[in-house]
């Protein structure tokens, strides 16, 4: 008890010297840290949504050899990401860092840019996490029905507007009740993932399996693109499964020894999910047979759904299918909890249009319920733009990550374009932070770049990627805003506004130091 008690202390004096007050409770433990961000990958439910994009883009190649690939390089992301959570532990640590490490100059600007990208990328992710979990119900309509009942993309929106409701009420909760719900989210979704890699190889029959020459060296390009560049696009998939570790992160100010347990908790989840996914990956490719048109042109409209049907016969696959929906829900209502924190410490900056009525914490949850309803009208709105199509789907899907991606460049870049007084936190990696933060930020404009192309070369407005458009109309707006005459941000916004003196007692805590 005792211990607990000083780490509490400890916590909220490294709060304080950032030049915040503890609103909330510090009820997550390190495990559960760890366990939102997981759960926020989700594994098996976000591979069953942007398959698709892998089978399509390479077929077994892009699936197995483009998972390892990228997994690497979000590794080098999340250390990039530790090394300022474990400086700065704070929700709004990615705006927070850019304004701290950057120039006088530009700082306020650059702050408000990367408050706006987080905001979006954390609310769209919802989006997306959700459609696909719409998706993944209408699936199972339609295995259920035998292919008779096939979902509109009206009905779809209804599915996923219940989901995001109810979801809703969910992160509405007590803050002790959503840290314990973390770690039941970890063993579900470790558990789903290791009965479908023993049970799928069992129970394949021999007509659908194929041999390792083909699930380590076939190439099957069904996009029109020249077949490297189709490996490239296929990189959506890994990217947008592996996402959301930056979860850590907002949810410190609810977490116990925070410094050392936001950058641990998003490493872990990225080391994890990336072997475990690309064992995953392996299995579908052993298992999902040799004809690629097959799995992509199925009438259930899924594709692992009928790699699932063509194993395990309709009964079995609808029980695994359910496992997935569930699973999918906890990732949903994971990144829904995310998304509310970053809010809530961009409108405890005044940054957010109703910032005053953003910025409370409920007296009888002590969370921010407001914000967790605006979230999910965000995500609502931006659900909206399915029913113009999958081309529009596609385009929630990419935002979910180029919108984060913008996001943590800045602050990465920040710490080392301009002079400042960084101070590492407990987790650094010393004089490799450089090195890896390059490698980091070059794979990420890489992928800013590549995200934003169409699924097929010539394409028509119905298949244009629309990507650039609906994230930089956004982002203008945002920066419009910002020096708008009068009344825009450029006239008051100064940045973080701090709710306690940045200079901390002597017997408390001085800075990050303390804690190395």
């Amino acid at each position: 008890m005792a211990a607990a008690r000083a780490a509490k202390v400890s916590d909220e004096a490294v709060l304080a010297s950032l030049g915040y007050k503890q609103e909330f409770k510090r009820a997550f433990r390190p495990f559960e840290v760890f366990g939102v961000a997981f759960s926020i990958i989700g594994l098996l439910p976000s591979i069953a949504s942007v398959l698709s994009s892998s089978v399509s883009n390479g077929g077994a190649v892009s699936m197995v050899w483009g998972w390892a690939f990228a997994s690497f390089f979000i590794l080098f992301i999340g250390i990039a990401l530790g090394e300022l959570a474990s400086s700065a532990p704070t929700s709004g640590g990615l705006y927070y860092l850019t304004y701290t490490l950057s120039s006088p100059r530009c700082r306020n600007v650059l702050c408000w840019i990367v408050g706006y990208a987080s905001t979006i990328g954390t609310a769209t992710s919802v989006a997306s996490i959700d459609w696909g979990c719409a998706i993944q119900i209408a699936a199972a309509a339609n295995i259920g029905t035998n292919g008779q009942l096939v979902m509109t993309n009206s009905q779809s929106y209804g599915i996923y507007a219940v989901i995001v409701l109810s979801q809703a009420v969910l992160c509405s909760l007590g803050t002790k009740v959503l840290a314990r719900l973390s770690g039941v989210y970890i063993l579900c979704n470790i558990l789903l993932c290791i009965v479908v890699i023993i049970a799928l190889p069992i129970a394949t029959p021999r007509e659908f399996k194929n041999p390792a020459s083909y699930v380590f060296g076939n190439f099957t390009n069904s996009s029109g693109w020249p077949n490297v560049f189709a490996f490239i696009l296929g990189l959506l998939a890994p990217n947008w499964t592996i996402s959301g570790y930056d979860a850590t992160i907002h949810i410190s100010e609810e977490s116990s020894n925070a410094a050392t347990a936001a950058p641990w908790g998003m490493i872990s989840a990225i080391a994890i999910a990336g072997v475990l996914g690309w064992v995953i990956n392996v299995v579908l490719a052993f298992c999902m047979g040799p004809v690629v048109s097959n799995v992509l042109d199925s009438s259930v409209g899924q594709p692992l759904a009928q790699i699932f049907l063509s194993s395990f016969g309709q009964s079995w696959t609808l029980v695994l299918w359910s496992f997935i929906i569930i699973v999918q829900y906890m990732m949903g209502s994971s990144q829904l909890l995310v998304a509310s924190r970053q809010s809530f410490a961009f409108a405890r900056d005044g940054a957010l249009p109703l910032s005053n009525l953003l910025y409370r914490m409920n007296r009888y949850t002590g969370t921010p319920v407001n914000t967790v309803w605006f979230d999910s009208l965000l995500a609502l709105l931006v659900g909206l733009l399915a029913l113009l199509g999958p081309t529009a789907v596609s385009a929630v899907f990419t935002i979910a990550v180029t919108a984060t991606y913008v996001a943590y460049i800045a602050p990465i870049v920040a710490r080392f374009a301009f002079q400042n007084n960084f101070k590492p936190g407990p987790f650094s990696v010393g004089r490799m932070g450089g090195p890896i933060a390059a490698v980091a930020v070059i794979y990420m404009l890489f992928m800013l770049i590549v995200l934003c192309f169409p699924t097929n070369p010539g394409p028509e407005a119905t298949s244009m990627n629309y990507t650039s458009v609906v994230l930089g109309g956004v982002m203008v707006l945002a920066i419009a805003w910002y020096y708008f005459p009068v009344y825009g941000g450029v006239h008051w916004f100064q940045g973080p506004t701090f709710t306690v003196e940045k200079a901390v007692a002597s017997s408390d805590l001085v800075g990050n130091d303390a804690l190395n």
